[in-house]
């Protein structure tokens, strides 16, 4: 019945099994028993709300458990009750409100998200000044017509500075073509950018429309054009300037709509000089220029950018990661990121599918970034011994020197649920980690059943 509704469900015998399916398939909405052998509905409720990771519930219920029900609604927060037998007309109704209910969860979650951040355009984060800057700088360029030059180190982000100048521009509903012209050999790349006739040299078997053609009243970013053959510059030089392009092997020029972006990793007074990139073509795509620094100059967005790539990663590979362990940020901090975002994505999605859910640890780090945190951390110590005396002074918190960061983490967890007499809500709070990393921190250290938490 809920196929036919155009949902796509997902069945488990019982609250336990549930939990399990939950893993991998991130439901927008759960049906549920009450009565279920193993964890019933009540206890599954329960154990999805310590988690904070509970979706608009609806429970089903017999006749003479409706006060259960109405219970379980109100002290858990489950979204309705439907009374047995089911009536398909009743639940369909309430399926589709507890479905917009999700999305608009899902959409304030987002909205947090950007405050948070404080700083976004797009998919580009950041509240440094240099991000705030190049913010300001898209703003302007974005809805103009005129070329853009981005710059910077592989991997900081060029494409996404292009894509975003694309969704600014009155262009946003035509196409976003991009095109690496250092990944194309140079029998091939003017093929890609002006297209061929049938015939116009050996394998072109039937004509073919170039990037410009695709990118038609669109946005077409040149990636790495220090790399494009001089020949192919003056080419593309004179279709700025007119608007005209030919395919190989025609006879006629036809009229092409394109704004053009063009990004490299070199520094372009330095590739003109070169002889990398053509002089007038420099001027010509330098109408604005947008350097993306290095992320070794912005550590203050790291934060930022970490958590806004967890969140695309655990999409990607249905996982559900809360946060990062206080180690691993240290490790993150520490390191020169010689790859940029791109190297930190690629760190980040092997932690993510090594942790699953909950916190990244340090284990599920590289081995270089292990050891930068080894480094830091006797670094920091060396620091505090000659700065300090035999023991430190937290929060109200004594350490000695020589306290793993493990076992102090374990200590200020335990001191904050003592100062919220045991409130774990208020103690995730304060030490700003979610319920369910500090559930499972009190697991990790055998004192779940101390502060009330079982399974």
């Amino acid at each position: 019945m809920l196929s036919a509704w155009g949902m796509k469900p997902e069945t488990a015998s019982d609250g336990i099994e549930a939990l399990q399916r939950l893993n991998s398939f991130p439901a927008d909405v759960i049906i549920t028993d009450l009565n279920m052998p193993g964890l019933d509905g009540f206890g599954l409720l329960q154990r999805l709300r310590e988690s904070g990771e509970m979706p608009p519930t609806l429970v089903l219920t017999a006749y003479g458990s409706i006060e259960t029900a109405v219970q379980t609604v109100h002290e858990l927060g489950a979204f309705w009750f439907v009374e047995k037998p089911i009536q398909p007309a009743a639940l369909e109704v309430l399926l589709r409100r507890a479905g917009s209910h999700a999305g608009l969860r899902a959409e304030k979650s987002n909205l947090e998200r950007q405050l948070r951040y404080k700083g976004s355009l797009g998919e580009l984060v950041g509240t440094s000044s240099k991000m705030q800057e190049i913010f300001a700088l898209l703003h302007q360029a974005g809805p103009s017509k005129a070329c853009v030059l981005i710059t910077g180190e592989s991997g900081t982000g060029k494409e996404l500075v292009a894509r975003t100048i694309h969704e600014l521009s009155a262009r946003r509903q035509g196409p976003f073509v991009a095109i690496n012209c250092a990944a194309l050999p140079e029998t091939l790349i003017e093929s890609e950018l002006f297209g061929h006739e049938k015939g116009s040299f050996t394998g072109a078997s039937e004509r073919r429309a170039g990037c410009f053609e695709v990118a038609q009243n669109g946005t077409l970013l040149l990636d790495e054009i220090g790399e494009m053959p001089m020949q192919t510059q003056a080419k593309l030089l004179r279709i700025l300037e007119d608007s005209k392009v030919r395919r190989l092997g025609g006879k006629s020029e036809f009229e092409v709509d394109v704004r053009v972006v063009a990004a490299t990793n070199k520094v372009p007074e330095e590739a003109v000089r070169g002889g990398h990139i053509r002089e007038d073509l420099y001027y010509r795509l330098n109408v604005f220029q947008i350097h993306l620094p290095p992320l070794r100059e912005r550590k203050e967005d790291l934060r930022l950018i970490a958590e806004a790539l967890i969140s695309d990663l655990n999409r990607k590979h249905l996982c559900r990661i809360a946060d990062l362990a206080p180690v691993v940020m240290q490790a993150l901090e520490h390191h020169q990121w010689p790859g940029n975002v791109r190297e930190l994505r690629n760190v980040l999605e092997r932690a993510v599918i090594l942790a699953g859910e909950g916190t990244i640890e340090l284990q599920h780090l590289p081995a270089f970034l292990q050891g930068t945190a080894a480094t830091a951390a006797t670094v920091e110590s060396s620091t505090h011994a000659a700065q300090a005396p035999s023991t430190s002074d937290v929060g109200g918190i004594r350490f000695q020197i020589g306290t793993t960061v493990g076992e102090a983490e374990k200590g200020l967890i335990l001191h904050t649920l003592e100062h919220t007499r045991n409130n774990k809500t208020r103690a995730a709070e304060i030490l700003g980690i979610s319920l369910k990393t500090l559930h499972n921190k009190l697991k990790e250290y055998g004192a779940g059943k101390e502060y009330g938490i079982t399974g």
